[in-house]
């Protein structure tokens, strides 16, 4: 019989039972476990920083009925005022602005359009027509009953250039029937190019409906350029997320923003091209950033990604020209970054037009699962609106005003992305910059 009490007895028992426990327990929750659990790793943040595309959205933009009603609109006048072509200049997208908005003057004057002169040589440095990039004859039918549009010019004008107006200081209805129309019905044959931010909102209801009919559903791409776009888009793992990017030297300098981490090479670049525009300094820097009007680099892109949950496994279609400066920043976080020039042949790539880069960047994106962009430009409304149009609701534009803000007040790591993701889910979920408002309606889901 051994001399061990009973009660020690029992707390010896207790303590062999209770030992594997303890011993789990401590391994469990210690920082070095090899299970690294604790209470805090699936906090609010981390469950929700996943789910910014399935975010409940309050409001969404869908075209208004008005514009597609045709029967709802005025006729065309029998007689026609004369003649106009649109001068279109640019890129891609900025030129298909200025179609736009000339579609919706020509309506404003009751003018026969000529098809479009696109002017490209000065920004891509080659030759490029409206008939390279856009289908003629789809773009005729489809206005038909909006604008009427001629292939050719009677032969009494055809010979000679259409008088030149000058538009950059016209933007709203009274503006082109007091200036522009006693030109139109002096010369017969009239050109113009469309100043920026035109007040469309004064234009006749038939105006502006010419204008979104002309800007949404009669451009579409030509039938070669529709099938590169197909076959671009078929070689593309799915899904994928379009990121339009925009870090290119010229970008940087028109900002007049100061990068001090850029490589030396990216310096060199962006001063080459720098010109007049001096970049801010002192506290004008400070509110010029704080304001939003610098572009995110790629590593703050990549940051503002993972902070909306995008995993870093995603495919990612890098829709941006050529140029683009410290690609590493995102390419070494997110590592399925693919790019017309990877997927192309070299001979296809080199070959191609600027516009009909762009172009293709355009098709993808309109076809991509998710559309994310870092600048809200042409292309960015654009393709937000178009996405719009055909139900495709996973679009966001990156707000660089929120992470300027942010990161002036010092929030970094876990904070900076925890803010990153409650600033954008509260634009996707209120449908905010998802379309152009002329032409869309804001719908309460």
């Amino acid at each position: 019989m051994s001399s061990i009490p009973w009660h020690h007895r029992i707390r010896h028992l207790f303590l062999f039972l209770l030992l594997p426990s303890l011993i789990f327990l401590t391994i469990f929750f210690s920082h070095s476990s090899p299970f690294p659990f604790s209470p805090n790793s699936f906090d609010v943040f981390s469950q929700e920083k996943s789910l910014i595309w399935s975010a409940p959205r309050v409001f969404e933009w869908r075209p208004c009925d008005w514009w597609r009603k045709s029967e709802s609109l005025s006729a065309l006048p029998a007689k026609s005022n004369g003649y106009i072509r649109i001068d279109c200049y640019g890129g891609l997208n900025q030129m298909r602005r200025d179609l736009c908005d000339g579609i919706g003057i020509a309506r404003l004057l009751n003018a026969t359009m000529v098809l479009p002169k696109f002017e490209v040589a000065a920004y891509w440095n080659e030759s490029s027509d409206f008939a390279d990039v856009f289908d003629v004859d789809y773009f005729i039918e489809k206005m038909k009953g909006f604008v009427e549009i001629v292939k050719e010019l009677p032969e009494e004008i055809a010979s000679r250039e259409p008088f030149r107006v000058d538009c950059s200081k016209r933007k709203g209805q009274f503006d082109y029937v007091e200036v522009v129309l006693p030109a139109l019905l002096e010369h017969h044959y009239i050109s113009i190019t469309p100043a920026m931010s035109q007040r469309r909102d004064r234009y006749p209801l038939h105006a502006k409906a010419s204008f979104c009919r002309g800007c949404y559903e009669a451009l579409h791409l030509n039938k070669a350029l529709e099938v590169k776009g197909i076959e671009l888009l078929e070689t593309i793992p799915k899904p994928f997320l379009s990121l339009h990017l925009r870090f290119e030297p010229d970008m940087v300098a028109y900002s007049q923003c100061i990068y001090p981490g850029l490589s030396s090479t990216s310096l060199d670049a962006v001063e080459a091209v720098r010109g007049d525009r001096k970049p801010w300094t002192g506290d004008a820097a400070r509110v010029w950033r704080n304001r939003g009007k610098c572009p995110l680099t790629p590593n703050e892109t990549a940051f503002i990604l993972q902070a909306l949950g995008i995993p870093t496994s995603t495919t990612i279609y890098l829709a941006a020209g050529d140029g683009l400066m410290e690609i590493e920043g995102l390419s070494s976080v997110y590592r399925n970054v693919y790019t017309k020039s990877s997927l192309l042949t070299s001979e296809d790539f080199v070959q191609m037009h600027g516009n009909t880069k762009a172009a293709l960047d355009y098709y993808i994106s309109l076809n991509s699962d998710a559309y994310v962009a870092t600048y809200f430009g042409n292309m960015d409304k654009m393709v937000a609106a178009m996405r719009a149009l055909k139900g495709s609701y996973k679009t966001l534009l990156l707000s660089r005003r929120a992470y300027s803000k942010c990161t002036a007040e010092g929030l970094r790591g876990e904070k900076l992305a925890k803010a990153m993701w409650e600033a954008h889910r509260e634009d996707f979920v209120m449908g905010r910059g998802s379309a152009l408002p002329d032409c869309f309606c804001e719908f309460r889901l």
